[in-house]
């Protein structure tokens, strides 16, 4: 997922977009800030594991609004570096990183970054290979491989399917209600499927963490937001009624798909000596 800002409109006039529009886009809209599967609690305790240091140079993937780049500006870093294909995007990211050393944004996509080879310490991406399909997943696996430094370390947070045993009848039959729902395709594996992704492109992984995944719960909504935000985001959705629709009918999904839902965390490690890095295949994890 990329976070846009639609702030300015929030609660306005109601259209045949509230229908349309990737679930992403609608929350986005409605004022909710952060959009990750785990919450912002899952990403500072991913931050934590990646253990950013003043020497690290970080490479974020798709960081939309800058919910994560903020936290990593407020901390130790030696360079900061936004990747996004979206103008808008990199506009708001710009903004967020006013004021701050060694900050910037670049236009790039994941699967071809247009980054030197071995130019970071860190790369971030969360929310956002879940919405590629298998192939898309293993190139961007490769090229994060690529961009960094030997010993580098790859923190990402992403939807994933429970348990790893999971029916791949299952997986279908998610998978396809959350795209009907959201109106993204959404691809999610198993954290067992997560790690083959990115140990099949070379990396070794030293952590892993989990968080339900209750994104448009109040509760979650909260938790991310701050009361003051959250309530400003549920003031939208009131005077919304076409939105509220979407986002009430997204929460009926994600809850009667809980027990096979959750958000995963990764640091995954690329190793101080490579031969040769991996070849790219189709890894056929959907």
């Amino acid at each position: 997922m990329t976070e846009t800002d639609y702030s300015d409109n929030a609660g306005g006039p109601t259209t045949s977009e509230e229908h349309r529009a990737a679930g992403h886009w609608l929350l986005a809209k409605m004022g909710k800030r952060v959009l990750r599967p785990g919450g912002i609690e899952l990403t500072r305790r991913l931050l934590g594991a990646l253990g950013i240091g003043t020497g690290d140079r970080v490479v974020e993937l798709g960081p939309g609004i800058g919910r994560t780049a903020q936290l990593v500006l407020d901390g130790s870093y030696a360079r900061y570096i936004g990747v996004d294909p979206n103008a808008d995007a990199r506009q708001q990211i710009a903004k967020v990183l006013t004021g701050h050393h060694d900050a910037a944004v670049e236009e790039g996509d994941a699967r071809a970054n247009g980054l030197p080879d071995g130019c970071a310490d860190v790369v971030i991406s969360e929310a956002m290979l879940t919405m590629q399909s298998a192939a898309d997943k293993s190139k961007i696996a490769h090229e994060v491989f690529r961009t960094l430094t030997p010993g580098g370390r790859w923190g990402m947070h992403e939807l994933s399917l429970k348990p790893d045993d999971v029916d791949q009848s299952v997986v279908d039959q998610v998978s396809k209600a959350l795209s009907r729902t959201i109106k993204v395709g959404a691809r999610p594996l198993t954290t067992k499927a997560w790690t083959q992704l990115v140990t099949e492109a070379g990396f070794e992984v030293e952590w892993t963490g989990h968080n339900p995944m209750k994104l448009v719960d109040p509760t979650r909504i909260i938790a991310d937001e701050g009361l003051r935000g959250a309530l400003r985001f549920f003031n939208n959705v009131r005077r919304n009624p076409q939105a509220r629709q979407r986002i009430m009918a997204m929460r009926r999904v994600f809850h009667a798909n809980r027990d096979h839902l959750e958000a995963v965390a990764l640091v995954a490690r690329k190793p101080v000596s490579t031969e040769a890095a991996p070849t790219e295949t189709d890894p056929k994890l959907e």
